[in-house]
């Protein structure tokens, strides 16, 4: 026990004058003579008995009214079992991102923690408030109520890290207390093994009811035929039983084609046809579950030709004559020797197809080819000056090839998750006519591996610059050294390397994926080129090159939807936008929460944890009801003792 004031505790020698007035408060009794002595003589030792009794008991009493008295003004308390976190600031991180549109037992998971913090948080109470869109710093629940009510879903996922940091960088001398209110979704061990030790964390994971959702994943040119489209569309269900909904295709806001998608598995495509005409529109899906999801935003242009261009020897090149074909291809080989290096630009793909050597001049060239945008696909010689390839591949990040390696060698795996084969195959496929390879050049890259081998190395590697790529093989494909120009795998393979991010096909962007584009105009140094719709309008990032402007949205727009380029008051082209689906998988998520944290129900459980946890004892009230109990006793002793 402890207490506020000791000092009043100095009172207690007052505790001596009780003590004194009993011992010096002695009273003579006179003798009076009766005839009957016997019988007075026993009264009075009777008499004699008694008051000496209740002075014991008085003298008891007060001595412990007054020793409760003292005790209750020096306040006494029990140390609370935290007590030295009571003045840690209070950081608490909102997930605001798409997944927390999910219903619950009270509503939507972000509404109703929204409404558990306004109606649970002290409003006195110093917080600092963290979401994925909107910070709040050194505030109070009072001031920042509007905000939290009007706080909109975000379309950037819940990065449980970038928030961490953001408390992180909020320097103070005070301790901290952090609450973390998410549905988990995203989280995953390596984010949360970035909570800080020394710093008290708590969680509320609210929990969806529903968790069923269906969602358009994208939308892709199925088939181009003479006079139309053929555009899939891939929707993603998590559904127990068989579902019927309705799919519809808006050309700008005209409604165009309409069907009924039977939904049995978890993940489908559905098939329209359109007339082969410039698309500006969306499809949509009825769904009651996450909304964001249930429109997918794109665009179709007119095919334009590709032009491809090979350097190389004419006879190694005749395979590439057989896939780049018209009227899609304008496929032109030549040899370095008499390459027109004006004709660089000019090119969507350029196939560096065995060169011997690359002169140092078209490094750069290249380089700056692919920053605009190109696809550069580069077929090594076993040949190679391996400096000078080195050094070349260095102008696209740490890429390193090493000798050749004289050992035959099975290509037997596709990695279907990177961009180059996304939408390529309906089904992964696990068997195949195995190619094989000679002669190869070892890796010392963390490139992304599109193709590998059977020990798991790179056959074909892709580095995504920008809105360009490099794509490298790391074997010669001659006949002489692989099989892989006989296997089926080099149709889809080079077809993908050829068209990447070309208009020709679907066209959306993603927001928040940082990803640039290029839009072919010329505009001025003082020229802005914005972006806008009929309910936003931005001017995003932009760099000039030559013909080109690049343009980088960043985590703009704010709205997924169709906008339109304005570049001196003029529409010079239009994009799509869409929100990330990463978001969409309504996974039950079990949290591995660490030792340093603590997960609580509810926003009103964590503030009753810190009020038991942190808030001191206070026993002087007890102290104040034992007086009043003695000065009962003292009169009842004084009524009822004789």
């Amino acid at each position: 026990m402890q207490f506020k004031h000791p000092e009043i505790l100095y009172f207690l020698f007052l505790l001596v004058i009780p003590v004194l007035v009993h011992l010096f408060q002695l009273r003579r009794f006179k003798k009076e003579y009766f005839t009957n002595v016997k019988l007075l003589k026993e009264l009075s030792i009777q008499s004699r008995k008694s008051a000496s009794i209740k002075k014991y008991l008085l003298l008891a009493t007060r001595l412990l009214l007054l020793t409760a008295l003292i005790i209750a003004f020096a306040q006494p308390f029990f140390e609370a079992k935290d007590s030295q976190s009571k003045n840690n600031e209070l950081f608490i991180i909102v997930d605001n991102s798409f997944s927390m549109q999910a219903k619950g037992q009270k509503g939507e998971l972000l509404k109703r923690a929204v409404q558990d913090l306004l109606a649970h948080t002290p409003e006195a109470l110093p917080i600092s408030v963290v979401t994925n869109s909107d910070d709040f710093w050194n505030t109070n629940i009072t001031a920042i109520e509007k905000d939290l009510q009007k706080l909109s879903y975000s379309p950037i996922p819940f990065s449980l890290e970038n928030a961490l940091l953001k408390v992180k960088s909020h320097n103070s001398n005070q301790g901290k207390d952090i609450l973390i209110i998410t549905d988990g979704i995203g989280l995953d061990t390596k984010s949360l093994e970035q909570l800080p030790e020394n710093t008290k964390t708590y969680f509320v994971v609210p929990k969806a009811e529903n968790r069923e959702n269906i969602t358009i994943d994208s939308v892709f040119l199925a088939q181009t035929l003479d006079n139309f489209y053929e555009v899939g569309v891939q929707v993603s269900s998590n559904f127990q039983a068989e579902k019927s909904i309705p799919v519809a295709m808006y050309n700008q806001d005209k409604l165009i084609a309409k069907a009924i998608m039977k939904l049995n598995q978890s993940k489908q495509v559905l098939t329209f046809t359109i007339p082969k005409n410039d698309f500006n529109g969306y499809i949509s899906l009825n769904d009651n579950s996450l909304l964001f999801d249930n429109t997918f935003y794109f665009q179709l242009s007119k095919p334009e030709v590709i032009p491809v261009l090979s350097i190389g020897a004419p006879e190694k090149a005749n395979f590439l004559s057989r896939l780049y074909t018209q009227p899609e291809f304008k496929y032109i080989n030549t040899t370095l020797q008499s390459l027109n290096y004006s004709d660089l630009a000019k090119q969507q793909t350029i196939i560096l197809n065995e060169l011997e050597s690359i002169p140092l001049a078209m490094h750069t060239n290249l380089k700056q080819f692919v920053d605009k945008g190109g696809n550069l696909i580069v077929i090594p010689s076993e040949k190679n000056d391996l400096s000078n390839l080195n050094s070349f591949l260095n102008n696209f990040g740490k890429i390193q090839l090493t000798a050749v390696q004289s050992q035959e060698k099975k290509i037997t795996k596709i990695n279907f998750s990177n961009p180059l084969f996304a939408n390529v195959f309906e089904k992964k496929i696990s068997n195949f006519q195995y190619p094989t390879t000679q002669q190869q050049f070892g890796w010392q890259t963390a490139a992304p591996q599109a193709i590998s081998y059977e020990d798991q190395t790179a056959f074909l590697a892709t580095v995504y610059k920008n809105s360009g790529a490099l794509y490298l093989f790391s074997a010669p494909i001659n006949k002489q050294n692989s099989n892989f120009q006989n296997s089926p795998l080099i149709v889809p393979t080079f077809y993908k390397m050829g068209i990447n991010k070309n208009k020709n096909g679907v066209q959306y962007e993603t927001i928040g994926s940082g990803e640039s584009v290029f839009v072919t105009t010329k505009a001025s140094k003082d020229e802005v080129i914005s972006i806008q719709s009929a309910e936003e309008d931005f001017i995003p990032m932009q760099q000039i090159m030559d013909d080109k402007v690049k343009i980088t949205s960043g985590d703009y727009p704010h709205k997924a939807g169709n906008y339109t380029l304005i570049q001196n008051k003029k529409a010079i082209g239009s994009l799509s936008f869409n929100f990330d689906r990463k978001e969409s998988q309504l996974t039950e998520t079990d949290l591995e929460i660490p030792k340093t944290a603590s997960t609580v129900d509810s926003v009103e459980n964590f503030y009753n944890t810190l009020q038991v946890e942190r808030t001191d004892t206070q026993i002087w009230k007890w102290f104040l009801i034992l007086t009043l109990i003695f000065i009962i006793a003292e009169i009842f002793i004084q009524k009822f003792i004789k």
